[in-house]
């Protein structure tokens, strides 16, 4: 009589980095036998992978605790919130285990614990390229831990620790994987891409019969030979990024940046022990669009950090006129616990807060939809993710999953050219498929075409 199969369910919460390592946790655990189900009734053991970066997170996480032990109450916590134990103790004493981000053996034993593997070799089969919760078509390629900055609005360094780059030869194994699995875009992750390898000293390691070192050029370098759309995210604003985006004027990358600026103002930039200042991302600014016309940029912003005044915020939307960035989110500072910025005097009122997001957000909008209007008429190369009766759901390579808009093509019937017989368009595309699109319009966020 065959042994029964333990099963796990699993919540994964919080930024693509903590997804990386549900991913990591999940691919384990399929290796050894888990089943992974969908609903709490039929599992023995539920895993929460939470987020603990602003209180809103914390929420959150807290609550699908809750939800998991009322539903089940086999609970394993892990993730960023894991780091304040206490806290989660105090409300879910039951909670079988606690533990911190990136501590997968801990999730591993707990679950051990309460339900042994039952691992069955002929039965059991983990794809090369792990398990995976996004679709077949993309995937986060986490390539470091950590940060060794100390943002004053943030404590993530508190929970991940220091920056811990993984040497540029497992990297590259891994994605190369992704590739010959059928990934069609990478989007390359970490809490500071362009600090990647500065840890490790830079170190040589040989891929592909070539010695590269494990530093940012390098690996944009290789990732560009897979033949598949990389895309950059968490780019601080240094200047050896310049030397990346020939790479993507030449084709090799997408021509993407994601770079948190999160302020303009050189006093609001020191207060948040950030690098850089306003007047020198402007001057980068141009010089990559003079580089790499096509370029798309996206950015995170902080409003109503304390200290600031009315003159810094409208330093601000100038900063906005002037570098009239693609894509941009902006949050209301907001104290998180731990955070140093909470010491911080001249806290700004929080309608004053509300008030200058607002006005934020409605000038971006003005800005992001110019940029989107001035691509009506043109072909963009689109990934599909998913198909409809009437429209496809694609992005370009202007636009991240998740995060950014997306391409809506309208799908229909037309005349083949040579016999005049109807074709139906759905048939022609599918998900994970590129295909060409003609803008015909486009809203605040989105674009909408049809195929070229």
């Amino acid at each position: 009589m065959s042994a029964v199969i333990p099963k796990i369910g699993f919540v994964s919460l919080g930024c693509p980095k903590a997804l990386v390592d549900s991913e990591r946790i999940l691919t384990q655990l399929r290796a050894e036998g888990y089943a992974i189900v969908p609903s709490y009734d039929s599992a023995d053991v539920v895993v929460v992978n939470t987020c603990g970066f602003i209180d809103a997170a914390v929420e959150e996480s807290l609550e699908a605790i809750g939800e998991a032990m009322a539903e089940n109450g086999k609970v394993v916590v892990t993730g960023c919130l894991g780091a304040r134990a206490e806290l989660i103790r105090e409300k879910f004493p039951g909670v079988l285990s606690i533990s911190g981000p990136q501590d997968y053996i801990s999730v591993l034993n707990a679950v051990h614990a309460q339900k042994p593997p039952q691992h069955d070799p002929f039965m059991d089969l983990v794809p090369p390229a792990g398990l995976k919760l996004t679709p077949r078509h993309y995937a986060y390629l986490k390539i470091s831990e950590g940060c060794n900055h100390r943002c004053s609005f943030c404590i993530i360094p508190s929970m991940r620790g220091d920056l811990v780059s993984r040497p540029i030869d497992q990297v590259l194994v891994e994605a190369e994987k992704l590739a010959n699995s059928g990934v069609k875009e990478l989007l390359v992750i970490s809490q500071d891409t362009s600090a990647y390898g500065v840890d490790l000293k830079y170190a040589e390691r040989d891929w592909r019969g070539q010695v590269r070192q494990t530093r940012f050029l390098d690996l944009a370098a290789a990732l560009g030979e897979l033949g598949i759309w990389v895309r950059m995210h968490y780019v601080y604003p240094y200047p050896h990024v310049d030397k990346v985006v020939p790479l993507m004027a030449e084709g090799k990358l997408l021509p993407y940046l994601d770079i948190p600026f999160q302020h303009s103002n050189p006093r609001i930039l020191k207060l948040m022990k950030r690098p850089a200042s306003g007047e020198k991302n402007i001057e980068r600014i141009r010089a990559w669009r003079q580089t790499c016309p096509e370029i798309t940029l996206r950015s995170t912003f902080i409003v109503g950090f304390p200290g600031e005044t009315d003159a810094e915020f409208e330093e601000l939307l100038d900063f906005l006129d002037e570098a009239q960035l693609d894509r941009v989110g902006a949050f209301a500072y907001s104290p998180v616990t731990g955070a140093a910025a909470n010491a911080l005097p001249n806290a700004v009122p929080e309608e004053l807060k509300q008030e200058r997001l607002q006005r934020f957000m409605e000038k971006q909008a003005q800005i992001s939809a110019g940029r989107l209007e001035a691509k009506i008429g043109s072909v963009q190369r689109v990934l599909v993710d998913e198909v409809g009766a009437s429209v496809a759901i694609g992005r370009s390579s202007a636009d991240a999953p998740e995060i950014d808009g997306k391409v809506v093509i309208k799908l229909g019937r037309r005349k083949k050219a040579a016999s005049e017989k109807r074709a139906d368009l759905k048939q022609a595309i599918q998900s994970g498929q590129f295909v060409d699109v003609k803008i015909t319009a486009a809203d605040e966020h989105d674009l909408h075409g049809v195929l070229a």
